[in-house]
């Protein structure tokens, strides 16, 4: 009987947190236009979906990059990401960018740094602040997030201040590609040159870590404790130089986490790192 009581009153407690949980009402705007700028910048053109709050008013923004390692990816596996920031009081915007190997990490980079720019412009009409306007990606998508975090250079090309707040990175490749490739030995035009090219020069103008300086904004900072092994090491020297240069920073080492489920554990609505970019961003 006790027993029972126990499983009847966790059923009810489940019930009500599910209510609680879908009680916030949002509204979904897709396949928006933000590549403004395409033809002079020879982009595609580009689309980004919004899931906002349906009575939001000054709401903190979110824009997400997804990974793919930079050739595969696109907004609409995300959708799920935008309704659970949505439900927890987000504007949240989930991007496409251009993918290798039509496309390479210049231009990916540029069009990420178009994403933001029109978030900024424009994400007040769907009840967005933005004065708060933070952005996130895994993997691949987290590189080009934090590149556009510690660099200028893209949004200095769309004549636009850098108006991102803070990063919150979620087993973010690519930190330090130059590093990285070098120690790889790839083939010409295989793997990941397929996106970062040939020159090493292109690997370290877009390797974040060497960008990074004391007016960076803050970051929060996911790990893996078993994902890749570049992914480890670039992560941790990235953290290191942060501490250096006194950046504000959240570092949370997921122990048993590999590459993949960092981004699958968005999926269960009360997981513990909707609690640390809340207290991130709050």
């Amino acid at each position: 009987m006790k027993h029972q009581s126990i499983k009847v009153l966790t059923i009810i407690s489940i019930t009500i947190l599910l209510h609680g949980c879908s009680a916030l009402r949002i509204e979904k705007s897709t396949n928006i236009f933000y590549s403004d700028q395409a033809i002079e910048f020879n982009l595609p053109a580009l689309k980004l979906n919004i899931f906002a709050p349906k009575e939001a008013v000054k709401n903190n923004v979110i824009v997400f990059a997804y990974g793919g390692s930079w050739v595969s990816g696109k907004k609409e596996v995300y959708s799920f990401l935008g309704k659970r920031l949505a439900k927890k009081g987000y504007v949240a915007v989930i991007i496409d960018y251009p993918l290798a190997p039509e496309y390479k990490i210049q231009k990916m980079s540029l069009a990420v740094a178009q994403a933001i720019k029109w978030t900024a412009q424009h994400i007040d009409e769907y009840g967005g602040d933005n004065n708060n306007i933070f952005v996130a990606g895994h993997s691949a998508g987290g590189h080009l997030v934090a590149l556009n975090t510690v660099t200028n250079r893209y949004f200095d090309s769309l004549k636009i201040k850098n108006p991102i707040k803070g990063a919150i990175l979620i087993d973010a490749a690519g930190i330090d590609m130059f590093e990285f490739l070098k120690s790889e030995k790839l083939a010409p035009g295989t793997s990941y040159l397929r996106a970062f090219t040939n020159d090493p020069a292109v690997w370290k103008s877009h390797s974040p870590l060497y960008f990074l300086d004391n007016e960076d904004p803050k970051m929060l900072i996911l790990l893996g404790g078993k994902t890749y092994r570049g992914i480890t090491v670039s992560t941790q020297r990235f953290i290191k130089k942060a501490t250096n240069l006194s950046i504000k920073q959240n570092f949370h080492l997921q122990k048993n986490k590999r590459h993949i489920p960092m981004m699958t554990q968005f999926f269960w609505p009360w997981s513990k790192t909707y609690r640390w970019i809340d207290e991130f961003t709050k």
